[in-house]
């Protein structure tokens, strides 16, 4: 009998002392991650709060996402791409004109929408035809690359 009253009496207080403990609740309906231009973001919908608490130190915000990121960004060197280049007549209907203000290992390279590669070639000029009269009514994406860069991207559309 006194087995069981201890037992019981173990019980008993385990159970008041588990009363007192407390899980973090979030019930979220929905959440993912938005990305951008700007950056990436984590995101739920349907938190029910959100609290700051200030201090001297600081501030701190508890909630379902909490991300601790460190980012040490060293040796960039950032420089300017100052190249002029125009395409004209778009849209054409026979040729099209590629203009470059310096001719420095560029080639170009005419693609059509389901990415099949049309026509290529080296630029040795300042302005360069590129002959379109026999390709179908379409558009085209036309890239101007130095090596294996892309430098400039046009839409070209063929009447």
């Amino acid at each position: 009998m006194e087995t069981i009253k201890k037992s019981l009496l173990s019980i008993s207080l385990l159970l008041f002392a588990l009363g007192g403990l407390q899980a973090q609740e979030s019930p979220t309906a929905s959440g993912g991650e938005a990305t951008g231009a700007g950056g990436t973001t984590s995101y739920s919908v349907g938190q029910v709060f959100n609290t700051t608490i200030t201090g001297t130190n600081g501030s701190v915000s508890p909630g379902v996402q909490q991300p601790y990121e460190i980012f040490v960004v060293t040796g960039i060197k950032e420089t300017a791409i100052n190249l002029k280049m125009s395409v004209y007549p778009n849209p054409t209907i026979d040729f099209l004109s590629l203009e470059v203000e310096k001719v420095e290992n560029l080639t170009y390279l005419l693609y059509d929408l389901k990415g099949k590669l049309i026509s290529f070639q080296k630029l040795t000029q300042t302005k360069t035809t590129i002959r379109m009269e026999s390709l179908s009514t379409a558009t085209y994406l036309l890239r101007v690359m130095k090596g294996n860069k892309l430098m400039k991207s046009f839409k070209i559309i063929k009447n």
